[in-house]
């Protein structure tokens, strides 16, 4: 995958478009991201001890890698990562302005 964690992206498409946000953890067998604030779900819980009270938690579920830009973090632009072999190490080449991303 040509996104890993802790990279910046936007969201090129769904419901969250054009949001932007830090990508948390990724799941390459499944070719998902987990972003912050991005695909907010909402979940009920029911009380599981007697005095205890049921409560609505709201946190982030993963999306496809497809809905996702990387922003590169030279030029400041959503662009397609390419890839470039430096001393038999592939390195992240953003295809916009050419500067390799870490």
């Amino acid at each position: 995958m040509k996104i890993k964690k802790g990279d910046t992206v936007l969201i090129i498409s769904g419901k969250w478009k054009g949001k932007t946000g830090k990508v948390l953890k990724v799941f390459p067998k499944e070719q998902k991201i987990l972003v912050e604030g991005v695909n907010l779900v909402k979940k009920h819980l029911k009380p599981t001890r007697g005095k205890e009270k049921g409560q609505i938690v709201e946190f982030e579920k993963p999306i496809n890698v497809s809905k996702a830009k990387l922003i590169c973090p030279e030029c400041k632009r959503a662009t397609r990562i390419g890839y470039e072999r430096v001393e038999n190490e592939k390195m992240r080449v953003c295809k916009k302005c050419k500067t390799k991303i870490p």
